[in-house]
This record gives C-alpha cells, structure tokens and sequence, in this order.
C-alpha cells in the first residue's frame, strides 16, 4: 500500500496531509506552534487522534517518542556519526537505511522492508512516498518516517 503525504506551504505550524493511493485523506498531521521540542499529532480522516510524536528535550541528539493510544511503541534516535546521518528505532526492531540527504531511505526488520520512503522533487512544498510493505505496519511507518523528518529539519536549522 502507498501513502502520500502533502506539506501545506503556506502555515505557521507543521501541517501535511496524508492520502491513499485514490487520493482520498486518510491522515492529517499537525503540530503544535507554542511547544518545547517538536510535537506532532496525527489524526484519522474522522478527527481521532492515532499517533503522537514528542521529541524529548534537553538530549544532546534527536531524540523522538512515538505513541499509538497511550502506549509508547518506539524511540527514534539520530546517532553521532561524521559523514552521513544515521537513525535507531527501537521498540520495534527496525533498521533504517538508505541516502536521508537525498530522502530515499528504507526501514526494515530483519533485513526484510517494512517501508521505502522517497522524496517528490519539484513540488510545491514537500511531498512524501511511503510505500509500506504490509498494511497492520502502516502507522508505525508513518510515525517513524515523521520522526526522522524532524530530525533531519533539525539538524538543517542548526547548520545555517
């Protein structure tokens, strides 16, 4: 199944759109303007909150919390490296791999693709392809894909 997430341009806050592959909304992600660290929100077409994301604060790397419901699934964490950016999920015994600067990247589970993850170039605002392997694996993906998009918005911020 694809999902295809759509950054609303002109907003004060965080903003996308998540649609299926018929392009009828299927999520819409949102986050919050006043806030310490990034909180990101996910609600389903009929307004229910189905995922959160807080990314922890005072960590000397990115450091991001996933809840579905009050359960807290995973943390996504940016490790130190020199060359390239590289990420850890736990909780949920994945890998991430693949090109981030150039946003074609992979999330796997023992070797096998939970989600390919890819950039639309030349698009009015950023545009996401997540192409997740099996569909009781789609919120999970979405959450980490959002996750390591934080980051990486992050870590730009902090090179200019």
């Amino acid at each position: 199944m694809k999902l295809f997430i759509k950054q609303h341009v002109f907003s004060w806050k965080d903003r996308f759109s998540v649609m299926d592959e018929e392009g009828r909304d299927r999520y819409f992600v949102e986050g919050e303007f006043f806030s310490f660290g990034k909180k990101l929100h996910v609600y389903n077409a009929g307004g229910q909150e189905v995922v959160y994301i807080e990314q922890k604060m005072f960590s000397f790397l990115p450091k991001f919390y996933i809840y579905i419901g009050e359960e807290m699934i995973a943390e996504v964490v940016k490790e130190l490296t020199f060359f390239a950016p590289r990420y850890t999920v736990s909780g949920l015994g994945w890998d991430v791999e693949g090109e981030f600067f150039a946003h074609e990247y992979e999330v796997l589970e023992d070797g096998d693709p939970i989600v390919s993850i890819s950039k639309e170039w030349f698009t009015w605002g950023d545009s996401y392809v997540l192409d997740i392997a099996d569909e009781q694996n789609e919120l999970p993906a979405l959450a980490v894909m959002l996750a390591i998009d934080c980051a990486m918005a992050q870590g730009k911020r902090a090179s200019h």
